[in-house]
């Protein structure tokens, strides 16, 4: 992965209110161990990603938004390739940020810290805008 990588992610349509996406779609959860699950760019399409959450792992999702690894790693959120799940996933880890003003004892971002980033990656997200769409059936 460069800088420049799109690091595609799933919206759900519960993340979505009065027609806007909400930053849960960026927000990890204690069952996903604080890392957020993407489709890496270099490796796959936004239509193909799509395509294999829905059909292949049967998930739901309406379309395909994205962030890059820059952007990530100016929020101090690394991001590594994940392929024991499928060739082209990827995490963006919230769980053991190296930022300075964390203690250093602080394995995990605090809530109020994780939806800061979670809200900033959700704008820039939103400000490059779909990558996919899912056509309305």
């Amino acid at each position: 992965m460069t800088p420049d990588t799109l690091l595609f992610r799933q919206v759900n349509p519960s993340w979505v209110r009065s027609g806007r996406v909400t930053s849960q779609a960026f927000t990890p959860t204690k069952k996903d161990k604080k890392r957020l699950s993407v489709y890496d760019g270099d490796k796959i399409t936004a239509e193909d990603a799509w395509k294999h959450y829905v059909r292949e792992l049967e998930l739901v999702s309406i379309g395909v938004l994205a962030v890059t690894v820059a952007e990530c790693d100016s929020q101090t959120l690394p991001v590594e390739p994940d392929p024991d799940r499928f060739p082209a996933h990827a995490v963006i880890k919230f769980d053991n940020n190296s930022n300075a003003q964390i203690e250093r004892k602080a394995k995990h971002l605090s809530n109020a810290q994780t939806e800061r980033k979670a809200k900033h990656l959700k704008r820039l997200a939103e400000t490059r805008g779909w990558q996919y769409q899912a056509e309305e059936s």
